[in-house]
């Protein structure tokens, strides 16, 4: 048991980053911009995405600690190293990764306003505070900190990677107000999460009493939930070859299921000033097939190993004082293996923002011109957030959208959040008639030096998509008329 909470601490820690997605957000003529806000305004009347290349997006960062604080060679001693970048972070630093593989995407206009699209796509997901407490005490130990408390709330983190079917609705209320849904079908393959963990451990100096130090547990309550994992451990006789496997064979049915949903709305104040929101994966998951919990408890107090040296005789053994240690710490703290059923919130994710344009295109896809004018530049600003166990990581990012042509436009952007005050982004989309291709890439000047950087994104996509230019024409003839 203690053997595996620390594995998958310690897989938690060395994984883990924010997955909204603000270089995609509201841009009008990619599809995906819809699983951003299912309420986007968009310029395209039918979409099919090229089955998983249709949007691969990465994500790795950390707050407080970089690779090459622990990996610099300016000075050789690594424990060193590894001290002093344990001292300058703290419990409310963070690690994450988020990975997502469109495998399938497609879409089609319905009557004049709505918009139906749908997919399926996977989504790994890893999130972990740096357990700080429990760090220090197992690399450090308890020598420096007597009568201070070793919080086990340190310990929280939270990992799953599941499938999601989805299908959205986009609808033109009138030339002001768009608004979108989107139902979610999570399918599960692996989840474990560990948060809400309680107990402290403390060592007191005694000089007075039978040992220099008295050493406490208290309120001892640890809970690690697993979902998929039992049923891959080794001594379930399972090889690795068939761990790969029954993982790829849960990649689009999975063992348990959950249901979510998004909401977005776009609205125009002016031809030129429009705000938008939206929240995604307001949804939660259902845990109740290969399901195994771990559960440590209890409280414990003790002087330590108090060793007696009486005269034996020649048969007579010593005292097994380790044992009888043992025994007194599995009385007094107790673990337990359950295969209890749980529910797990997905991460909510939410983003608000406002947009600018200037410069009225004149181009051959602006239909209905004198009524819904569009822009070559739009300036615009993005609040977003994703809830986390401890509270929501924040994010603000302001961009320039520029339209260079009816084929070729850029976003480049500006980001402050919990990993960098300096985050620079690019995206680029091209098509060539109906094909699409498009790439987006988040701090910039991280890349020069990646040991240094806090975080890293990357985006890229491709896929066909239609313009019904025959009807525009005729919508714009009329409109002239």
């Amino acid at each position: 048991m203690r053997k595996t909470i620390l594995i998958l601490l310690a897989f938690a820690s060395l994984l883990c980053h924010s997955q909204n997605r603000p270089l995609l957000y509201n841009v009008d003529d990619l599809p995906q911009s819809l699983l951003q806000n299912p309420g986007a305004r968009i310029d395209f009347t039918k979409h099919i995405g090229v089955p998983f290349f249709s949007q691969i997006h990465l994500f790795a960062g950390s707050t407080g600690v970089t690779a090459y604080d622990i990996f610099n060679d300016k000075n050789p001693n690594v424990n060193q190293r590894v001290a002093r970048v344990m001292n300058s972070i703290t419990s409310g630093d963070y690690f994450s990764v988020n990975e997502q593989l469109e495998v399938l995407s497609f879409g089609w206009k319905l009557g004049q306003r709505g918009y139906l699209s749908a997919g399926i796509y996977q989504e790994l997901d890893v999130f972990a505070y740096f357990p700080k407490d429990p760090a220090i005490l197992a690399f450090e130990g308890n020598a420096d900190y007597i009568d201070d408390n070793f919080k086990f709330s340190d310990a929280n983190f939270t990992g799953e990677v599941l499938t999601v079917y989805h299908v959205g609705y986009n609808y033109k209320v009138d030339r002001k107000l768009t608004l979108g849904a989107r139902f979610k079908l999570y399918s599960g393959i692996f989840n474990a999460s560990s948060t809400n963990n309680e107990g402290v451990f403390r060592t007191e100096s005694t000089p007075n009493g039978p040992n220099f130090y008295r050493h406490y547990v208290e309120g001892l309550n640890v809970v690690v939930n697993t979902s998929g994992y039992a049923s891959l451990k080794e001594e379930q006789g399972m090889t690795v070859d068939q761990a790969v496997t029954e993982l790829l064979s849960r990649s689009f049915f999975g063992q348990n299921v959950g249901v979510g949903v998004d909401l977005g709305f776009n609205y125009k104040l002016t031809d030129q000033f429009s705000v938008n929101g939206s929240i995604q994966d307001f949804g939660l998951m259902f845990h109740q097939k290969d399901v195994e919990n771990y559960h440590y408890f209890g409280s414990y107090e003790t002087d330590g190993l108090e060793p007696l040296f009486p005269e034996l005789d020649n048969d007579e053994k010593t005292i097994p004082y380790w044992d009888v240690f043992e025994e007194e710490l599995d009385a007094n703290l107790t673990e337990q293996t359950l295969n209890d059923p749980y529910n797990t919130w997905r991460p909510l994710k939410y983003n608000a923002g406002f947009e600018f344009g200037t410069g009225m295109s004149i181009l051959p896809c602006d239909y209905l011109i004198s009524r819904r004018p569009r822009f070559m530049n739009l300036f615009g600003m993005i609040f977003s957030g994703v809830n986390r166990p401890k509270g929501p990581t924040y994010g603000v990012t302001a961009y320039w959208d520029r339209k260079i042509n009816n084929k070729l436009r850029f976003r480049l952007a500006y980001a402050i959040d919990e990993f960098s005050l300096t985050k620079i982004g690019l995206m680029i989309s091209k098509r060539f008639n109906n094909f699409n291709i498009y790439m987006a890439a988040n701090d910039i000047i991280g890349y020069t030096n990646l040991a240094k950087a806090n975080s890293a994104s990357l985006q890229f996509g491709m896929q066909f998509i239609f313009k019904n230019y025959s009807s525009r024409t005729k919508n714009i003839n009329q409109a002239k008329r």
